[in-house]
Order: C-alpha cells, then sequence, then structure tokens
C-alpha cells in the first residue's frame, strides 16, 4: 500500500484546507495517507470543523507558520525529516508555499520516491517588492527542478506559472482544479436565505453585495468598498455590502469606509442596519451565499477563489477583478462580469449593470450550479490525484528497474 504524506502550510478556512480535507479522505482506499500542517494565524479563522466533520485527525507542527523565522523553520524542517523517518512515504505531496519548501526539502534530503508541490496561489506579485519576489522565484525553481510534478489548479496558473515567471516548463506541470462538496451550496436556499437576512436585518427589496476572505492587502477590499460607494450614489435601488472574513486589515479597512463616507456596522458588536456590514467569519458560508444577491471579488492576486466557485454552485451571478485562474473557474459574462485588476471604472459598471437589471441577475444565477457541480467535485479531484499518483509511481519503479538492470 503506497503512503502519501500530505503537507499542508496550515488549516485556516479557505480553499487549500478543504482539498487536502477530501483528498485525505476520500483518496482510494489502496493509498495510505498522514496529514500534517503548521498553526495557523491568530487572525484567521480555524478550520477544524472541516477536519472534525471528516474524522482527520491532522499532525500539528506548531513551528511551521505562515511568516519566515529561521529558528522555527529550522525546527519544523527537522521535524518533518523525523516524520519522514518514521512513516516512509513513498509519496510526499506538499500544498501552498511554506509547506512546499520545507516539506520538499525534507524530502528531497530523506530520498523520498515521489515528491509533488501543488500551488494554491502564488507570492510572485502584488505582496512583495522585486527583489524579494525575484527570491522567491528563485527558490521555487530550485524546488520545481527536483520535484516529480507540480500541480496548477488552473490552466491560467499553469501559464502564469511556465510562461511567465518561469518556476518550471509546461510539461512539468499538471492542471488538477480543486473539489469540493458543493451540494450544501444548492440545498435549502430559501431557508437559508430567510436565516441570513433575518439576522442581518435585511429587508426583501435591498439587493446585497458580498464579499468574503482575509481581509488583507492582496484581497483588495478598498476597491470593493469605492465600488459600493459609486453603486450607492447612482442607483436608486437599495443596497447592502456584507464584508465577510477577517484579518490583518479589518480596521484599517473600516476606517477606509468611514472615509467614503459609508455607514458600517461591526457585527456582533454593533447590530445595525449599515450600508457596509463587517461579519467576521462565518463557518456556515452556504448561509451567505443564500443570503446574497451578487457575490464580488476584488483581489489584486489569486489561484482558485473558493467563494466565486461556492456563489456559482449556490447560482449567485459574480462581479470580480480578473486574476490568477478565474477566468477558468467562471463562465465570463454568463456566471460572472469580470474587470481587469484595480479597474474600478469597469467594475462598478459590472455591478451597477448587476443591481439595475433584475432580469440579468436572474438570467446569470441559472448556469451556476450545471458549470461548478461535476467540474469541482472532490470526486473528480480524488480520482485526478490517484491517476497522477500511480503514474508517478509507476515511472519511479520504472527507472529504478532500469537502473538496476544495468
Amino acid at each position: 500500500m503506497p503512503k502519501i504524506l500530505r503537507i499542508a502550510n496550515r488549516f485556516n478556512l479557505g480553499g487549500p484546507t478543504y482539498n487536502v480535507a477530501y483528498l485525505t479522505k476520500y483518496i482510494s482506499p489502496e493509498f495510505e495517507t498522514l496529514l500534517v500542517g503548521g498553526e495557523k494565524d491568530d487572525s484567521e479563522e480555524g478550520s477544524e470543523h472541516i477536519l472534525e466533520d471528516l474524522g482527520i485527525k491532522p499532525l500539528i507542527i506548531p513551528e511551521m507558520k505562515r511568516e519566515i523565522d529561521v529558528k522555527e523553520d529550522r525546527a519544523a524542517y527537522l521535524k518533518l525529516k523525523q516524520i519522514i523517518k518514521e512513516f516512509k512515504p513513498d509519496i510526499v505531496h506538499t500544498h501552498a508555499s511554506k509547506a512546499g519548501t520545507l516539506g520538499r526539502l525534507a524530502a528531497f534530503s530523506m530520498n523520498v520516491p515521489v515528491v509533488v508541490h501543488t500551488f494554491h496561489g502564488h507570492v510572485f506579485h502584488s505582496y512583495f517588492g522585486k527583489l524579494k519576489t525575484e527570491f522567491y522565484k528563485n527558490v521555487e525553481r530550485y524546488l520545481a527542478l527536483r520535484s516529480s510534478k507540480i500541480i496548477a489548479i488552473s490552466e491560467k496558473q499553469k501559464e502564469e506559472l511556465a510562461l511567465i515567471h518561469k518556476i518550471c516548463p509546461s510539461k512539468k506541470i499538471e492542471v488538477i482544479p480543486l473539489g469540493f462538496d458543493l451540494n450544501k451550496f444548492n440545498e435549502n436556499k430559501e431557508e437559508n436565505r430567510k436565516k441570513f437576512r433575518t439576522k442581518y436585518k435585511v429587508a426583501d427589496d435591498e439587493i446585497v453585495i458580498s464579499i468574503v476572505g482575509r481581509i488583507v492587502p492582496v484581497k483588495n477590499h478598498e476597491l470593493f468598498l469605492k465600488t459600493i460607494k459609486n453603486a450607492k450614489d447612482k442607483t436608486s435601488k437599495k443596497i447592502r455590502a456584507f464584508v465577510v472574513g477577517d484579518g490583518e486589515d479589518r480596521q484599517k479597512t473600516e476606517n477606509f469606509a468611514i472615509g467614503l463616507g459609508l455607514d458600517i456596522a461591526d457585527w456582533p458588536q454593533s447590530e445595525k442596519i449599515a450600508t457596509v456590514t463587517f461579519t467576521s467569519w462565518i463557518k456556515d458560508v452556504e448561509l451567505v451565499t443564500a443570503g446574497s444577491d451578487i457575490i464580488a471579488m476584488t483581489s489584486l492576486n489569486e489561484g482558485t477563489p473558493v467563494s466565486l466557485i461556492e456563489a456559482q454552485a449556490a447560482g449567485k451571478p459574480i462581479v470580480t477583478t480578473n486574476v490568477g485562474g478565474i477566468e477558468n473557474i467562471t463562465i465570463p459574462g454568463v456566471t460572472a462580469l469580470l474587470s481587469e485588476r484595480n479597474d474600478i471604472s469597469k467594475l462598478s459598471e459590472n455591478l451597477l449593470k448587476l443591481i439595475e437589471d433584475d432580469t440579468l441577475r436572474s438570467t446569470m444565477s441559472e448556469k451556476g450550479w450545471g458549470f461548478v457541480k461535476e467540474k469541482y467535485h472532490y470526486t473528480r479531484l480524488t480520482k485526478d490525484m490517484e491517476n497522477l499518483y500511480f503514474s508517478l509511481l509507476a515511472r519511479h519503479n520504472s527507472k529504478r528497474t532500469s537502473f538496476t538492470k544495468k
């Protein structure tokens, strides 16, 4: 039975956690999997409930944290080497940057037969300055050179990794989109809509625009708020905006909203009706999608944003910046209206169009579920990954046999 050591950055609320959880739980019983991860930041919502609901008990390495720390990172690296020594995996599969660096270095040093890494996003623009970005690129080029396979989660991401950032040749990259249990977003929608709108005092004639994710610079919430301000000034319809999530920029973002002249509610400390409501994290995110009329995203950089897949599963139209793999996970012009990064004019135009046109919102809502229900279901994810693992193991065994004969 082949053994897989799966290493995640940390178990915070988001796509990577769902990805590693479903792969660990539902991959073929022909594989034995050990899931390892670092600790989430204090500013992030934990995702222990995702793992607990699936009966998964990961091994936590406290020293493996988001920020670079030479002492802590070395300790995490040594722990990973010890885990590899004891578990003796045939495959080490790392997910995201910190786990990808420490996990692959440990795997290389212990001569693990197959080493695979998934880019859930990347930090090659909109995160750091030029010198720091180039340093990270060089690290990833070295790691990719020694990896058995690199996994991109969209065709767009593959193009960026191979052709724009030149991390490795295209032939070394396999595209395997993420997979989720999306049924809950397409079920009990009226009941969930009522729960959300009752809790947050949303009237039937109010149009709700929600953005879901960490409140950090790369998510560009200021653009979202500017767009809400423009829409509020131009439409005669009643609108409410919801910022669902938390992070290092929350206070700054709230202050920015106030500076724009937008009234805000900081829920649950201030349970009042306001143009913009900051809710912090909501674990039952299907309530958010059901209660919303439009889902927005304004990021500067993305991998595969889970909130947009969930929005389509719930039948909600999307307005978003066209970054990362977004054009691959939506149907542009059909389930989502796209604009370029930081293009407030086009983003505002798209949002206003959806606010004003009830028929357009309804039409765009009809296509989402059919598009995502098979393409992004976890059964497709696990089958794709199993096929890749078996092919890489076969290739390794073939090489070893060939070497022995010589």
